[in-house]
């Protein structure tokens, strides 16, 4: 098999999917040898299963296009799985028999093919059509472990088509960019992973036809008026999978040295010739960058919070969602204000994305920077719950960044008023959920769900929806990491607590 691009990390928890965009519900009825495929009606829309992880939308259409015209494809990648829609039922008809009868390789791995319930896939825009001319493509973000600047993604995306314009939307992680051979870059990047097991590129065709840029920064570029510009600009360059491992560490510039990134494979037909790109280009390095003060400290300082409900285990149960944590400490001197030590600033980074001004027990939580670079465990004192002022949690297994395996299964969420919940033994019913939490005096959830679990599984997971996002804020605040001990059990469950991409039941 071709080894590319270190592409998205396999087996991702049910909660983590897709962006909420993308969500759909699809019928899998096919086994593996195909024996019951014929319990869907004939459909132009294949639904193909068994994907590797470094399938990208170009591996399937070069793999199925013999099978007729294909007009679309949608990727779901934390699945490995796609949908492919092709232009009349007779080339689907063509690709489920010969995945019936023979192996159907995509990208050096046997895929599995069945008609999907839907008779056309589903666009999030109009502009669904590649011969349009609509060069402007809606590119999703998921899993944003680390930030995404306008120079991540000329660095991405120059290399398949001359970037004309960059505007990046903060919310929902949604990404825009104009590029000249749209085509092109939605077929090589669609479903890959900028960074390692993160940030992976759902492409679609936008909606607008142009994109409208005031400014040349951190999350918008016109890279046909330099005059916008205060600073010099990189070209782009070559991608490995797609930036490498990770963003390079930083120093005193915010991005750390050169990292040379490998180069797309030289029979790669989206690649820009030789005459249109330099073989050897240098990662465009931002002189200023919205991050440099943003996050120079992996310490958040966190103000806000309540006097009687919020302690440094709540704390961490809040914060681990977005890094890990290694201390936590109160400050005397100013009460309702917590200095939280995370992993690096990247933790830090997300952490002031998703949790600032959110309510959590009736006060608006503040988080910022701290101009502290540890957190030193003086003057420690009593709670008003009677807890310590000081807490390490350094050694705590419940960090859940502490591996870049680990690491690669949290999906980067902000607060939902769904829950997703795993690593619950079987035996516990939705009733004992609901007393657990009016036990702990926090708000009980008003849908359930059981995600449906393999014989020999040892625990089970699903969804819990509240009235409200501070109602789901409150319980995870608290119930996260609840020990559930079993009758004749030897060791307690640690009851797994974070935020859905679903936003209902």
């Amino acid at each position: 098999m071709s080894q590319r691009p270190d592409l998205h990390k396999p087996e991702r928890r049910q909660h983590s999917n897709s962006c909420r965009w993308f969500q759909r519900i699809y019928l899998q009825c096919q086994s593996d040898n195909g024996d019951d495929s014929h319990r869907i009606a004939p459909s132009p829309v294949v639904h193909v299963r068994g994907l590797c992880e470094s399938v990208v939308e170009a591996d399937l259409v070069e793999a199925l296009e013999k099978f007729g015209t294909i007009c679309y494809v949608m990727m779901m990648p934390f699945k490995r799985q796609a949908l492919v829609e092709f232009e009349g039922v007779e080339s689907a008809d063509k690709c489920v028999a010969c995945g019936t009868k023979e192996a159907v390789y995509i990208a050096g791995q046997q895929a599995f093919f069945n008609y999907s319930t839907s008779k056309r896939i589903t666009r999030p825009t109009n502009s669904d059509n590649p011969n349009s001319g609509n060069k402007v493509l809606l590119l999703s973000i998921q899993n944003p472990l680390y930030p995404i600047t306008t120079e991540v993604l000329y660095t991405v995306c120059n290399p398949i088509g001359n970037v004309l314009r960059i505007v990046i939307f903060k919310r929902n992680g949604i990404q825009a960019m104009s590029v000249q051979s749209a085509q092109k870059a939605k077929a090589a990047l669609n479903g890959a992973d900028i960074y390692a097991g993160c940030c992976t590129l759902k492409i679609e065709y936008a909606r607008p036809t142009r994109l409208n840029v005031i400014r040349n920064d951190n999350d918008s570029w016109d890279y046909t008026k330099p005059y916008l510009a205060r600073r010099e600009r990189g070209k782009g360059r070559q991608r490995q999978a797609i930036l490498g491992e990770h963003p390079s560490a930083y120093s005193d510039n915010g991005y750390g040295p050169h990292c040379p990134l490998l180069p797309l494979p030289g029979n790669n037909r989206y690649k820009m010739s030789s005459h249109d790109i330099p073989e050897v280009v240098a990662y465009p390095l931002p002189q200023t960058s919205s991050y440099l003060g943003h996050s120079s400290s992996s310490v958040a300082m966190v103000s806000g919070l309540h006097p009687t409900k919020m302690n440094c285990t709540r704390i961490f149960n809040l914060f681990c969602l977005y890094g890990n944590i290694e201390k936590v400490k109160f400050m005397k001197s100013v009460p309702g204000t917590a200095l939280v030590e995370m992993g690096d600033e990247y933790a830090v980074d997300r952490a002031i994305t998703h949790l600032n001004s959110i309510k959590v027990f009736g006060k608006r939580l503040n988080v910022c920077v701290s101009k502290q670079h540890a957190v030193i465990p003086s003057q420690v004192f009593e709670l008003e719950d009677g807890t310590s002022s000081y807490k390490d949690f350094a050694m705590t297994r419940n960090n859940r960044f502490t591996s870049a395996g680990q690491a690669s299964k949290n999906i980067i969420q902000p607060p939902s008023c769904v829950l997703h919940f795993y690593n619950v033994p079987p035996c516990v019913t939705e009733d004992e959920l609901q007393r657990l939490c009016t036990e702990h005096d926090v708000p009980g959830f008003i849908k359930f769900k059981v995600f449906d679990a393999k014989p020999s599984s040892k625990t089970i997971s699903g969804l819990l929806e509240f009235d409200t996002k501070t109602n789901a804020v409150e319980v995870l605040t608290v119930l996260n990491h609840y020990q559930i001990r079993i009758p004749n059990g030897s060791n307690p469950y640690t009851l797994k607590l974070c935020f859905s991409t679903s936003s209902h039941l």
